[in-house]
């Protein structure tokens, strides 16, 4: 459904979704953080919102763009098509990562706003250390062989429900709290909430989730194989008419038969003209 929609309303989707996403991030954290000073019940409520807010959305814009949301999603399907399975190209993929990034600076300010909080103002939480990392290539990699493994075992419709539940589990068992989402980290910046990260750790989770994308899509093949091919339109083509029988030389001819012989096929091929019609009626739709 995906290929039938135009890149600029796919680049739209993508945008409206990855801001929704960060709104929903976003929002929840800063709710929670206002209505608990319990740490865990906040990050509980932040949890179970984000994840019912990427479920929806997923749902919603899936037959749009695909919902991907997430540069690193956006580079698993230009790797797909690299490799010879169906995906984005070059150009698209830069289109939906632009888009995908803006979308999550958008969100994150309008999430500021919303809550009466100064938008613009850069995350204080700095998040570094390399255990840090390591959970976010963990939970990078878990996300990417989510979506590739359901998708190569041919059960595509499970990911929204699917993603939603890992992403809500994610949050609570790495150690980096999940963030997955090169576009989501760059837009959680922008927020100096329960939520934030710090400018000066974005390389580190950035490059952490790509490396996590490579082991994900290296355990997808590992597990399932390769990308099935690219499916080519397939043409039905007519059985050829077998021409009518003719008697065999010196075969017998029984009594009371006459051997008919055939017509000659006539220079144009086609139907026979009838009184009343017109052969235009005839020609082959192509």
């Amino acid at each position: 459904m995906t290929a039938r929609t135009s890149l600029p309303r796919r680049a739209a989707a993508e945008l409206i979704g990855t801001a929704g996403l960060l709104v929903v991030v976003i929002g929840s954290g800063i709710q929670a953080a206002a209505l608990s000073g319990d740490a865990g019940v906040a990050l509980l409520a932040n949890s179970l919102a984000s994840a019912i807010g990427l479920g929806l959305i997923i749902t919603l814009f899936g037959p749009l763009s695909g919902a991907h949301l997430n540069p690193v999603v956006t580079l698993t399907s230009w790797w797909a098509r690299r490799t010879g399975g169906e995906g984005l190209t070059a150009r698209e993929a830069l289109v939906y990562t632009v888009s995908q990034t803006a979308g999550a600076i958008g969100g994150a300010v309008l999430a500021e706003g919303m809550f009466g909080r100064v938008p613009g103002a850069f995350a204080t939480q700095v998040r570094d250390g390399g255990h840090l990392l390591v959970g976010e290539v963990v939970a990078t990699a878990g996300l990417v062989l989510v979506i590739q493994g359901l998708g190569r075992s041919g059960r595509p419709k499970l990911v929204p429900a699917a993603v939603a539940a890992y992403v809500a589990a994610a949050i609570w068992f790495t150690s980096s709290g999940s963030f997955v989402n090169p576009a989501g980290t760059v837009g959680r910046s922008f927020t100096d909430s329960f939520t934030g990260i710090a400018p000066q750790s974005l390389p580190g989770f950035v490059a952490a989730q790509l490396v996590g994308c490579a082991v994900g899509l290296l355990l997808a093949t590992l597990l399932y194989g390769k990308n099935p091919p690219a499916s080519a339109p397939t043409t039905r083509t007519a059985p050829a008419a077998e021409p009518p029988a003719t008697p065999r030389a010196g075969s017998p001819t029984l009594p009371g038969t006459v051997s008919v012989t055939p017509p000659a096929a006539s220079a144009e091929a086609g139907p026979r003209d009838v009184p009343g019609t017109s052969k235009a009626a005839y020609r082959p739709i192509g």
